[in-house]
């Protein structure tokens, strides 16, 4: 899809996409693993070498894949997630102190990110209490039941990938690579959309709208995507 439009949304490119991230950016990042990540914008901030970067995402990558790459370019300083497992690269450099993490519960990681984008700036959730995770947090007790008190999340920028969107930056996704996503694309000063097919005004059905465009920044087509596969596993012939 290419020509004049309207609301002015579309750009070329995740490298145009990018043109006014700076150095000790806040991004969320959409994806579950390897499943949803859009790629191209990984790929646009590697390649704009942009340090100080803090990356809210339910994993920092996977076996070196993914966000994994922004890591082994020392481009990371903090990262809030929820699973650090079979991700080698932030394990190391959590231990030898380069990375701050704040490791989350992936519900609460969920409603955190969630009530960012609704302009809720705390909650409590039973989630935690009594552990690690509730450290340094306000308690209270709710008809017999402990809570702690979670702060929302945004960020400067929310990197999502659907499955279709349009000049508007209205989007729809495939399956499960909404994981993370909707919430994140309402909670960022900024959300750039990387689509597999940008669509005209009107394809997508107003039910199969998922993100409405009014959350939506910036939008560019990319219909080439690795789309690595984390495990694979076959059943044995009989």
């Amino acid at each position: 899809m290419s020509g004049h439009h309207p609301v002015g949304k579309v750009v070329a490119d995740a490298a145009a996409a990018l043109a006014d991230l700076q150095d000790g950016a806040s991004v969320m990042v959409g994806g579950f693993g390897l499943c949803g990540n859009p790629e191209h914008l990984i790929t646009a901030l590697a390649d704009r070498g942009s340090t100080g970067l803090t990356i809210i995402s339910n994993n920092c990558g996977n076996q070196g894949k993914g966000l994994a790459v922004l890591l082994q370019n020392r481009q990371v300083v903090a990262w809030k997630g929820s699973f650090m497992g079979g991700n080698p690269d932030i394990q190391a450099q959590y231990k030898d102190g380069s990375v701050t993490v704040e490791l989350i519960p992936q519900g609460t990681l969920a409603e955190r990110i969630r009530a960012g984008g609704a302009g809720i700036p705390a909650f409590f959730t039973p989630t935690g209490v009594g552990t690690q995770v509730a450290e340094g947090k306000e308690e209270r007790t709710f008809d017999g039941k402990r809570a702690i008190l979670e702060r929302a999340i945004t960020a400067d920028y929310a990197f999502i990938r659907a499955r279709r969107g349009d000049a508007y930056g209205n989007l729809s996704f495939y399956g499960t690579t909404k994981n993370f996503q909707i919430a994140m694309a309402m909670a960022a000063r900024t959300t750039i959309a990387e689509v597999d097919e940008l669509v005209p005004l009107g394809a997508i059905n107003p039910d199969d709208v998922h993100v409405p465009g009014v959350f939506v920044g910036r939008i560019f087509e990319a219909r080439e995507h690795v789309d690595p596969i984390e495990y694979r596993t076959v059943r044995p012939r009989p």
